[in-house]
């Protein structure tokens, strides 16, 4: 069985080296949904909470939320770097709330002291998702993700790898036997 969750992220990005409309800086809506499955939890009668897979993916996810996406080689990241630089807000800003932490994977690195993504390929929907799956297959048993941005849509399936400890009286993963929300601990 699977529980489901959406998330909104607003984002910036453009295809570099494309030869149409998208070579030009432009913003989306993309809608992330992500599908995690497993047996559900008798103690809770669910799959996963799906505030707590919400939880799980903003805590990642939030880096994209409100930021410029730019692939690693395209010539407008060392310019709007600069111009942070100038503005100083290259290394954060008080009003810069929304940061998740940093993270650097080999499909891309987030500087949330900036609002900035650096993608190793162009960030399409298809992109977006193997970014996503990357970032989080280890933290949730994730069988489905779909990212909608505009009128692009994308979706993939994947094999659920393992089962992971779930508390069975709020349904959250375990960390190292304990429940994070509610303190259970696993005998």
């Amino acid at each position: 069985m699977r529980s489901i969750t959406t998330l909104d992220l607003q984002y910036a990005h453009r295809f570099y080296g494309f030869k149409g409309e998208a070579q030009y800086l432009h913003g989306h809506t993309g809608i992330l949904t992500i599908e995690v499955e497993d047996s559900v939890n008798e103690g809770v009668n669910m799959v996963f909470p799906c505030n707590e897979i919400r939880k799980t993916a903003w805590d990642v996810l939030q880096n994209f939320d409100h930021a410029l996406i730019l692939r690693e080689d395209d010539p407008l990241l060392p310019a709007v770097l600069e111009v942070y630089e100038k503005q100083g807000i290259r290394h954060g800003a008080p009003q810069n709330t929304m940061t998740g932490p940093a993270f650097k994977t080999e499909l891309a690195t987030a500087y949330p002291e900036c609002r900035l993504v650096v993608t190793k390929e162009t960030l399409t929907v298809e992109g977006m998702i193997k970014i996503v799956y990357d970032l989080l297959k280890d933290k949730l048993n994730i069988a489905k993700i779909t990212f909608t941005s505009g009128v692009n849509a994308a979706s993939a399936d994947f094999s659920t790898r393992h089962e992971i400890e779930r508390c069975p009286l709020c349904g959250i993963a375990l960390q190292n036997g304990i429940c994070p929300k509610c303190g259970y601990r696993k005998v």
